[in-house]
This record gives C-alpha cells, structure tokens and sequence, in this order.
C-alpha cells in the first residue's frame, strides 16, 4: 500500500512562501536542503506527517505559469467562519465562503485562497467526508 507522502511546488521568494504557509495554515519547516541551483523545503503541520515541499530554483525570475491542469491543494479546519475572519485580518485575501451542495445537503463548507505563487489552497471545514 503507497502511503502519500508530500506534495511539491515551485515557488519564486522563498521567504514570501514560507510566511504565507506559517501564517495560514501553521505549516513549519522540516527539512530544508540546499543545493547549488536550488532548495527544497519541506514544510509540515504537527497533526500530520503530509508534507508540502517547496521547491526554489535560484536562477528562476520570472513567475511559474500554473497551468490549466493544476487544481488545489486542500486542509481541514475546525471552524471555517473563524479560519476565514482569521483570513481577512491576516490580510491574507481569502476568496467568499462558500456552502457546497448535493442533492439538498451540504457537503462541504469552505473557502478558496491563494499562496504567493497562485497556487490555490481549499480550506474546508471538518465534518462528512473531510472528517
């Protein structure tokens, strides 16, 4: 059985990323390994052992074209409403709170932001399936 382990983007600042994961989502570094044309960082929450890598060219300028095959990452909070008021203080421009529907119910309550790079993170409240 293939146990996921991490799941790697490109990002151009660094230090912009790493604050935005700190700030957000409370993503700390658990590894940062450094080579001559590049790093990787490994950032990780202390509820699970999933990490995001972020990896940095050093000779890379111009901003990653994301591509129309990319969709989201996506984290689990306890309280979306407050996640999301945490959001708007932190200035980190969350997108609208949205109430996902099927078949009449919800099945999920969440909120879309975007990281330094546009790379778009879902954060939906824990319950149903996303328990």
């Amino acid at each position: 059985m293939a146990k996921p382990v991490h799941s790697m983007i490109r990002v151009i600042d660094e230090a912009r990323a790493l604050d935005f994961y700190a700030r957000a989502f409370g993503l700390d570094i658990a590894d940062r390994l450094v080579f001559p044309d590049f790093a990787l960082i490994y950032l990780r929450h202390p509820s699970s052992s999933f990490e995001l890598e972020l990896t940095v060219n050093f000779d890379r300028k111009e901003p990653y074209a994301i591509g129309d095959g990319y969709g989201h990452l996506a984290v689990v909070v306890d309280d979306v409403d407050a996640e999301h008021a945490r959001f708007e203080r932190e200035k980190l421009l969350p997108g609208p709170l949205r109430d996902f529907k099927h078949d009449g119910s919800t099945l999920a309550r969440f909120f879309f932001v975007s990281d330094p790079d546009g790379y778009k993170i879902e954060v939906i409240e824990k319950g149903g399936r996303f328990g």
